[in-house]
């Protein structure tokens, strides 16, 4: 039980931060730089933001110090983030998923994925230095 509320945590704060960021790039960023330079200004920020969760819900939730544990917190709370978004974000905006990947730009959307690769590591990457031990 603690695993899947780490994970739900971990991904409420990261859609939270992206929900605000991607508010802002899309009503005033992508107008004034271009949808590609937006994005790419962005991602770093959600980089962060995720980064700065999986070390925080690491400590303050207790989550157990190894990969399995933190590496299935990465994984579930990927599962949400790409559920949401493929799921509800898509619904939202009348596309279907191949529309959406038809769309992505080739530079920020290899970005992107990166990114989603990064947010599903960093559990387990900050549980090698931090959590409570076993």
């Amino acid at each position: 039980m603690r695993i899947a509320g780490a994970a739900l945590a971990y991904f409420a704060i990261v859609f939270a931060v992206g929900f605000v960021l991607g508010t802002l790039r899309v009503l005033w960023l992508a107008p004034a730089l271009g949808e590609r330079v937006a994005e790419l200004a962005e991602l770093p920020l959600m980089v962060l933001a995720s980064a700065w969760a999986a070390r925080w819900i690491g400590t303050r939730l207790r989550v157990p110090h190894g990969a399995g544990p933190r590496l299935a917190i990465g994984a579930i709370a990927l599962a949400l983030l790409l559920v949401l978004e493929f799921g509800v974000v898509l619904a939202l905006r009348g596309l279907t998923l191949e529309a959406y990947l038809a769309t992505r730009d080739p530079v920020s959307g290899t970005a992107y994925a990166l990114s989603l690769l990064a947010f599903a590591l960093w559990p387990w990457w900050f549980g090698r230095r931090t959590g409570p031990r076993p």
